[in-house]
């Protein structure tokens, strides 16, 4: 079971967008082979991180609207979300410390 919540076009603007945390967004698909492989990576920052950040998955196949407007071109893409704003963003499978880094930035 995934630490993180999954996020659709319609929960997105709640979820991420009005959070009061930061919040880390893991833009995949199930067909995407480096997306499972950084799955685990945004599992375990997702525990690591538990009250300081919220981490969601949004499957870019099912919700194509929020994947759009986000300018989403390669999966996977990690976008740091605060304050209603795309902060930062990580593209393509990443070690944890590279993401635990750009993280630690907005906490």
């Amino acid at each position: 079971m995934s630490a993180a919540a999954q996020v659709t076009d319609s929960t997105f603007k709640q979820e991420v967008l009005d959070s009061e945390v930061p919040v880390l967004v893991d833009f995949w698909a199930p067909w995407c082979g480096p997306c499972r492989m950084v799955a685990p990576v945004v599992d375990e920052i997702a525990q690591q991180y538990e009250g300081q950040v919220k981490v969601v998955k949004v499957n870019t196949d099912e919700n194509p609207n929020v994947a759009s407007q986000y300018g989403i071109r390669s999966i996977p893409t990690l976008m740091i979300f605060k304050g209603g704003q795309r902060v930062d963003m990580v593209v393509g499978a990443v070690p944890k410390t590279t993401l635990a880094n750009t993280l630690e930035k907005y906490i």
